[in-house]
């Protein structure tokens, strides 16, 4: 399996663990990942309120460098605010010819076209769930998660508004690479609530709400997973902050999804660079063992 790879501006950046324990991950697996040459930001979430146009060029040109790569299978991309808008692409241009054109004039200027007949975008949630990787997790686990209790956590991005490969009131994405390295999942319904998001920077006590009651909701877990940069942030970055109003509750340790299943496959926590989580916990040091939860760590 050979994917154009699209990391994007978090993963190179405050989520670097997510791009090199996403890059570990599915070279035991046997993914391929070429890295997109010379892309460029797509945009996150601040452009659409300046220009429409431009929310469809920046990852439009990504998918036109992703189109003259050869022998892809799609374009993978980890950060969910990335997919969503290469998605948006795919969805909104590819088909209306008015939109393509204009488009493609601006990415004339680099001598690029987008055709939108190319390679489809792909999260790295859907290439997890694939029949083949999925045994391959299996076949790999050397350690299994049979011990944990996982929350995982969406958000909103990958699944709104286009719910390509989930339910977006129920996913299920993540349950069968859980389940496929015999993690325990942790019952809960906050796996789609709003984090916050950018909120933070701009109604911090509104984006607090919502982290506090994910946080409430994953007592009991031993470890909350997320896919998404930003709401990993949130989760970890203003975990203590937001624990002072739950004086009951415990701290949860925030990992990605790609950084507990390569505990399972057997890598090294510094391999997975879990060491650069604010909120790891026992996780830092590798798999814990069984027993009474610790507290994760703040530093």
């Amino acid at each position: 399996m050979r994917y154009a790879y699209y990391p994007g501006c978090s993963l190179k950046g405050t989520a670097r663990e997510y791009d090199v324990s996403t890059r570990a991950l599915c070279a035991i697996l046997g993914i391929e990942l070429e890295e997109i040459p010379d892309w460029t930001c797509c945009g996150a979430s601040a452009v659409e309120p300046i220009s429409r146009l431009l929310t469809h060029v920046l990852p439009a040109r990504n998918l036109a460098l992703a189109e003259s790569m050869q022998d892809m299978e799609g374009v993978l991309i980890p950060c969910s605010a990335c997919y969503l808008n290469h998605l948006r692409v795919e969805m909104e241009v590819a088909g209306d010819e008015e939109r393509k054109k204009a488009v493609n004039e601006v990415l004339g200027q680099e001598e690029l076209a987008y055709c939108g007949h190319g390679e489809k975008v792909t999260h790295l949630l859907q290439v997890l769930n694939e029949p083949g990787v999925l045994r391959e997790l299996a076949r790999a686990a050397v350690n299994p998660l049979s011990t944990l209790r996982v929350a995982p956590y969406y958000g909103c991005q990958i699944l709104r508004p286009f719910a390509r490969f989930d339910d977006p009131e129920q996913p299920g994405s993540m349950l069968p690479p859980l389940q496929a390295v015999q993690a325990g999942v942790h019952p809960w319904r906050m796996g789609t609530k709003c984090c916050g998001a950018s909120l933070m920077t701009t109604h911090k006590d509104a984006a607090m709400r919502d982290v506090r009651a994910i946080l409430h909701g994953a007592q009991g877990a031993d470890v909350l997973v997320t896919v998404c940069p930003m709401c990993q942030m949130n989760l970890e970055g203003f975990q203590k902050q937001a624990l002072q109003d739950l004086p009951g509750d415990k701290p949860v340790p925030v990992l990605y999804l790609p950084q507990l299943l390569g505990l399972a496959l057997g890598m090294e926590a510094g391999t997975l660079e879990i060491d650069k989580n604010l909120c790891a916990g026992p996780f830092a040091r590798g798999l814990p063992c069984p027993g009474p939860r610790e507290e994760a760590a703040w530093e």
